[in-house]
């Protein structure tokens, strides 16, 4: 199933954000977030993850390079579970990384979902000029 919309949800003061509902049942077998190349945070479930991280480890880890990929692909990546309510926990560095306190967006990228600071997510938008959100439940 590819991940794709455009959701506002709140990220509360305990950095829980909820996952839009129509896509909780693809996070059963766990979460992976990560800090996403643009400034926002990417929300895997394992398989996806795994199967997106393969341009991470196709140089060989012999070579410096391939060690550097790999670095930067699992050492920032961060196991999680969703709540009862359907929320996963932001870690502080992600949440930093991302700018994430308050108001959030979450988008559907195919292979993934991602947790954008709104400012930061209108600046990526605004070269399409789009901004527009359903919002969250």
């Amino acid at each position: 199933m590819a991940f794709r919309g455009t959701y506002e949800y709140t990220l509360d003061d305990r950095g829980r954000v909820a996952i839009p509902a129509r896509y909780r049942h693809l996070f059963s077998e766990g979460v992976i977030l990560v800090q996403g190349e643009d400034g926002c945070v990417e929300v895997y479930n394992p398989h996806d993850f795994e199967v997106s991280s393969v341009a991470y480890t196709d140089e060989p880890v012999a070579t410096r390079h391939g060690r550097h990929l790999r670095r930067t692909r699992y050492a920032p990546a961060f196991d999680a579970e969703l709540d009862r309510q359907g929320r996963v926990v932001v870690p502080p560095f992600l949440r930093q990384w991302g700018d994430l306190n308050g108001g959030v967006i979450i988008c559907g990228r195919e292979d993934c979902l991602e947790i954008w600071n709104p400012q930061r997510w209108a600046q990526e938008m605004g070269w399409m000029g789009q901004t527009g959100t359903e919002e969250g439940k």
